[in-house]
């Protein structure tokens, strides 16, 4: 199998040659520590450590932290110390930067764009225009890349928005989650405008090239649940999110993917009823459970992550029983992609994280001989499964 049927294979729960192993998600920061460690300049991650590859689409849609503005603010250094600057970035948000980590880890917010209607009207609403040029290529360069795409042989994606995600990253968490009362008519508009926008941005896109996947952005997942309730998110974003999933259905998108960090369990049931058929990263720290939910939801629900990235800083016995504790057993379900459950953080070496990665190439080529040997070890502890 090529990387491209391996992916669709896995995602619909179809005799595969071995599950789709994604490529490594990681910090800036693991990588300078990797290279310090021996990892070669340049290294294509893919083949080092032999994993599949998947790209997606060169829309400029998502952001590192949200959405992209288009045209973007001028970025300033509003202040400037020798441990750390301020800056007003791209995006309207105010973020304090340390110095030795200027772009590697997640900035410390101190203001963002939009406080009323506004910002929204005047900042964010006219950056999200569809109409405006420059979030793709066009003319002859767009075309060159759609012939080439057509005879890929990996898998291709698109980005296509976010109903909280978004919202959350204009506003940040305390006050969007009081609009949701105080101004929930703004709410409503900004998240039909989103569907609005990425429908019209995509269409044509999706009009030119069969993709195998697409993205849904939320990251609205904390360690105990999502930040806002399962009535709050039917109110505001079910149905915008209905309408984009029946676009991406209707151009023959069958695996939609929603990225959210955290615990989502409880959004779940929302999520499938809108046309979303996968999650991903199944964060550990935030107990989530892979195995509960593949045994809950079966094969109405593809898994992505779901290895705690924390163990791949410990030993070697703690990665195997990591990854055999749920790798095997997930692999044989189907509908599982294996991968750490968020960037792999810098307190990983370079050994480990390549110990790691054998070892999970070892495991998705026979999972039903590393179920056995996690029960031999008694690292299967799952009663009744």
């Amino acid at each position: 199998m090529n990387e491209r049927e391996r992916f669709l294979a896995t995602a619909r729960f179809q005799p595969v040659d071995r599950a789709f192993l994604l490529q490594p998600w990681t910090w800036g920061s693991t990588i300078t520590r990797w290279r310090n460690e021996g990892l070669p300049e340049n290294t294509d991650l893919v083949s080092y450590f032999g994993t599949d590859r998947e790209m997606c689409a060169p829309v400029a849609m998502q952001g590192r932290y949200g959405p992209h503005l288009h045209p973007p603010l001028e970025r300033k250094v509003l202040s400037q110390t020798d441990e750390y600057c301020i800056v007003r970035d791209e995006e309207g948000n105010i973020v304090k930067l340390f110095n030795d980590d200027p772009l590697q880890s997640m900035p410390q917010w101190i203001e963002y764009p939009m406080k009323d209607r506004s910002d929204w009207e005047n900042v964010i609403k006219p950056r999200l225009d569809a109409k405006l040029p420059g979030r793709y290529p066009h003319g002859e360069e767009w075309d060159r890349y759609v012939n080439e795409v057509k005879s890929r042989d990996y898998a291709l994606g698109i980005w296509t928005g976010s109903f909280y995600g978004w919202p959350r990253s204009f506003m940040g968490v305390e006050r969007i989650s009081t609009m949701f009362y105080d101004d929930p008519d703004l709410i409503h508009e900004f998240c039909e405008h989103i569907a609005d926008f990425v429908i019209e941005l995509i269409t044509p896109i999706l009009e030119s090239i069969q993709f195998d996947f697409a993205f849904v952005w939320e990251d609205m997942g904390s360690k105990n649940g999502p930040l806002c309730s399962p009535s709050i998110y039917r109110e505001f974003m079910l149905s915008p999110l209905k309408r984009l999933t029946q676009l991406l259905c209707k151009h023959g998108i069958d695996v939609i993917i929603v990225d959210s960090d955290g615990n989502n369990d409880v959004l779940i049931p929302l999520w499938l009823e809108a046309g979303v058929n996968g999650l991903r990263p199944f964060e550990i720290a935030s107990d989530s459970d892979p195995i509960a939910i593949k045994k809950r939801y079966g094969k109405d629900l593809i898994i992505q992550g779901g290895i705690d990235k924390r163990v791949l800083s410990r030993s070697y016995e703690d990665i195997d029983r990591e990854v055999l504790s749920k790798v095997p057993w997930l692999c044989l379900q189907g509908g599982y992609f294996p991968q750490i459950d968020h960037l792999v953080p810098p307190d990983v070496p370079l050994e480990n994280y390549r110990y790691y990665s054998q070892l999970l190439r070892k495991v998705v080529e026979d999972p039903e001989r590393y179920l056995h040997e996690a029960k031999r070890k008694g690292f299967w502890a799952r009663e009744g499964i």
